[in-house]
C-alpha cells in the first residue's frame, strides 16, 4: 500500500485528484498508477485502469487472477468494473469514498455474487494517511480559486 501512496503523491505533485494503485503479482508490483485525468484530459485516467492496463501488458494476459491490487480510495464504478473483468483477485485499499465509491459507501458492486470471479475486499488499509492526502489537495485547491 506504501507504493500506491506514493503514487498519490505523484498525483498530487501533478495537480491531479491524488489517488494511486498498484497491481502485486507473486510480491512483485507490475503495474503501477495515478490519477492523470487533466494532464491526459481524459476522465477515463484513473489510478486502477493506468495500473491494471500496465500490468496486463507487463504480463501479457487480459485476466490478472493471480494479482491483488492496492488503491489509496475506494474505487469508482467504472474501476470496479475493470477491477471485475481483469478478474483481480484481491482488493486492498484505504479511504472510503463517499461520492462514487462502489466497494461500499455508494454500491457495493464487489459483494454481488452475480459474477464468475470472487474478490476479496480489505478496505482501510493506510486509510487516514489516504485521506488526508485528499483533504489536503482539495483545500489547497479552495485557496487557489
Amino acid at each position: 500500500m506504501f507504493s500506491a501512496l506514493q503514487q498519490a503523491e505523484l498525483a498530487f505533485e501533478k495537480d491531479e485528484v491524488p489517488v494511486g494503485a498498484v497491481v502485486v503479482y507473486q510480491n512483485k508490483i507490475i503495474g503501477r498508477g495515478h490519477n492523470q485525468m487533466e494532464s491526459l484530459n481524459d476522465s477515463t485516467a484513473h489510478a486502477e485502469m493506468i495500473a491494471i492496463t500496465a500490468a496486463s501488458n507487463y504480463l501479457k494476459e487480459k485476466f490478472l487472477d493471480e494479482c491483488s491490487i492496492f488503491i489509496t480510495l475506494e474505487p469508482c464504478l467504472m474501476c470496479t468494473g475493470a477491477i471485475l473483468l481483469s478478474r483481480i483477485k484481491n482488493v486492498y485499499f484505504g479511504a472510503f469514498e463517499p461520492k462514487f465509491g462502489a466497494a461500499g459507501s455508494v454500491y457495493n458492486l464487489l459483494a454481488e455474487n452475480k459474477f464468475p470471479n470472487n474478490i476479496n475486499v480489505y478496505s482501510g488499509i493506510y486509510a487516514e494517511e489516504s485521506q488526508n492526502l485528499i483533504q489536503s489537495f482539495f483545500i489547497k485547491k479552495r485557496k487557489v480559486n
